[in-house]
């Protein structure tokens, strides 16, 4: 068998560095952290930081810290929750979403232009192959969490 772990951290850079490349060209100094912060809120409806900061594995004292920087730079709004005032939900400012729209937008286009470089066969088994990988991390992830 090849070297998956290898495949993995070529796979990961090379994504990494597409959505970088992303980030610089949006010129708001967004960091690939910021990107991915972003990217969670808008596709969630409300999310609480704790939500985010699982989905993405990042720790809650150091999530807290970057939601400060997005905060100052106008992107996401915090808001208590009514019923418990020790729990935050998470939102997109217009600018924010325009932000995340936009970075959304060009990470797109170059998945787009590399998909283009395969035939329909290749890009239909890629993206089969990715859900297939996905879905056993998932259970995988969920298994060991319930232990």
């Amino acid at each position: 068998m090849e070297d998956v772990r290898s495949l993995f951290h070529v796979l990961n850079r090379r994504y990494n560095g597409l959505e970088k490349e992303c980030c610089r060209m949006e010129g708001t100094g967004i960091s690939l952290v910021h990107s991915h912060i972003l990217y969670e809120i808008d596709k969630h409806d409300a999310p609480s930081m704790q939500q985010i900061a699982d989905l993405l594995g990042i720790d809650i004292t150091t999530f807290s810290r970057q939601i400060q920087t997005l905060m100052k730079m106008g992107l996401v709004i915090k808001s208590t929750n009514p019923s418990d005032k020790r729990f935050y939900f998470l939102s997109l400012t217009e600018k924010g979403k325009r932000t995340a729209h936009e970075i959304n937008n060009m990470v797109n286009a170059n998945l787009d232009e590399i998909f283009s470089q395969m035939n329909e066969f290749e890009r239909d088994t890629v993206v089969h192959s990715l859900k297939i990988l996905t879905r056993s991390m998932g259970q995988l992830r969920r298994s060991k969490l319930s232990r």
